[in-house]
Formats: structure tokens, sequence, C-alpha cells
């Protein structure tokens, strides 16, 4: 608003200056089109839009004023200057990646576990200003609060969770675990900050070199283990399996025995013997014999 009047103001006076004495027969109209330009200057800038995702913060003569602008088309009064800020849900990530988060090259954060060794955390915070307390930010704070205040809690929540465990436990079991203790602490960090934290993804987890992999050659081992255990079990079960056919076959065996008997045996030795002499191309057979049974020799052509 103040430029536009600005502007008006020494407008008039150039013309004033320039064109003084030929302006007096229309001093008038010219006093009533100033005017008329004054006042559509007022009303020009008294409108403020705030773009969608957005809230605007009025700041009249250096104080804050308590009423929030919402996303919209409002009437102010010139003099008060509107400083948007995003309500949105926003995003800072940590990484080792030279390409990703709004800090270039590493930044990773390094923090040291339980056992005192070091590891690096890549990770994004998903976070958004609380819009009803955007003055109170704007005012204490101030439009850079994410590197004044989101940035150091994210580190020390990082930082104080990574102290609860021991390198192999956030490497294997508990990488969920150790994602929600930095959630709860930043979420408690930035609580009273008017920063509302929605989300912290632990993305990726770098240990030393010799730790890894005797973390790998650790879970290697118990694998191994594992598959020793299960080999051994299916052992067992097959050998259940043979028993349990054993006994099942000398059952029947013992069963058929206790059946048989020596007329049922000559019967069936009788029977299988006329099959043999049907056969095509049988010449001689020899068959032993005993006191019981009489040899018969084919003698046809």
């Amino acid at each position: 608003m103040m430029p536009i009047l600005m502007v008006v103001i020494i407008a008039g006076i150039v013309l004033y200056l320039k064109f003084g004495p030929q302006l007096k027969e229309h001093k008038k109209a010219i006093v009533i089109s100033a005017i008329i330009i004054v006042i559509l200057a007022i009303l020009v800038g008294s409108v403020r839009i705030i773009p969608p995702g957005y809230v605007g913060v009025q700041v009249l003569l250096g104080k804050v004023q308590g009423k929030i602008l919402s996303s919209g088309i409002h009437l102010v009064i010139p003099i008060v200057d509107v400083s948007k800020m995003s309500v949105r849900t926003q995003e800072y990530t940590m990484s080792s990646m030279r390409e990703e988060g709004l800090r270039k090259g590493d930044d990773a954060i390094t923090a040291l576990t339980k056992d005192g060794l070091s590891i690096n955390l890549d990770l994004t915070v998903w976070f958004k200003l609380i819009d009803t307390e955007a003055g109170i930010v704007y005012e204490t704070i101030g439009p850079d609060y994410i590197d004044k205040i989101v940035r150091p809690a994210i580190r020390t929540a990082i930082r104080d969770a990574a102290v609860n465990y021991n390198v192999t436990e956030i490497y294997s079991t508990k990488r969920a675990e150790l994602s929600n203790g930095i959630y709860q602490g930043l979420k408690e960090a930035l609580k009273d900050k008017n920063v509302f934290v929605d989300k912290v993804l632990l993305r990726n987890i770098v240990l030393p070199q010799k730790v890894k992999n005797a973390i790998d050659d650790k879970i290697a081992a118990e694998q191994d283990a594992q598959k020793m255990e299960y080999v051994l079990q299916k052992e067992k079960k097959e050998k259940e399996r043979k028993l349990i056919e054993a006994e099942g076959i000398a059952n029947a065996n013992r069963t058929i025995k206790a059946s048989l008997s020596t007329q049922y045996l000559q019967w069936y030795y009788v029977q299988n013997l006329k099959e043999v002499l049907k056969s095509n191309g049988t010449r001689t057979v020899i068959l032993p014999f005993d006191q019981n049974l009489t040899p018969l020799i084919d003698l046809s052509k």
C-alpha cells in the first residue's frame, strides 16, 4: 500500500511543478480525480489474498496481531503487513545422499548406541505448523522456525533414542522400536513449540563395516543353526515314520503267518504250477519234492 501512495504523491508533485499554471483551470476536476485515485489505491492496498495451505500473520507497527488470516481474500488496514506461513504437511529429510534433503551433501545423523558404537541414520520427518498458533511461532521464533527448532529437535531425538539400544538390536529386531522412540521424543519436544509431528520414517541405518560383517556372520550362523534344527526334526519325523511302517509290516506278517496251513500251501502250490504248465514254450519242469509232494515232468511236445 505505501509504495502505491508514494507513487501517486510523487506523480502529483511532478505534474504540478511541470504543468501547474495550465492545471489551475481544471483544479476541481484534478482534486476529484486525485481523491478517487487515492481511494482506489487504499482499497487495492487493503486486499490480501492468502493462498491454499497458508495462513496470514498480521503485523501492525511491529506488533503481531491476534487474528490469523485463513486462506482466501481479506480486507485489512493498508498499513498492516501480512506474512504468509505454510500450514501444509512438510517433510524434513536428513540423508547421506547428496541430492536428498534440504541441506545438500551428507546430512545423515551420527549417533552412539548403547554399546558405544557409532551409526549413521537417514530419516524423514513429516510435520506441520499448527495454524491457530502461527502468530505465536512468528513472534517468538520467526518464519525460519524449521532451521531454528525442527532440525535441532530431530538431531536430539535421534541421539536420545539410539543410546537405548545395542547396535545389533537396531540393525535386526528393534528398528521399528527405535523409529517409534525418535517419534515420541520429537513429538514431545515440538509440542510446546506449536509444531505437530505426524510421522518419523527411518529410511536407512549405516553401520561400521567391521560391525556389519560381524552381524552378518552372526545372523548367518543363527540361520544355519535354525536350518540344522529343521533338518534334525525332519530326520526324527522320518525315523518315526519308518518305525511305524516297519511295525505295521511286522504285524501284517504275523497275521499272515498265523493264518497259513500246510493244506493251504499245497493247494496254492498246485494252482501256481498249473499256470506255469499252461504258459507257452514250457517243455520241462523240475520240481523239488518231499514226502508230501510228487515231482511232475511235462513231456509234451
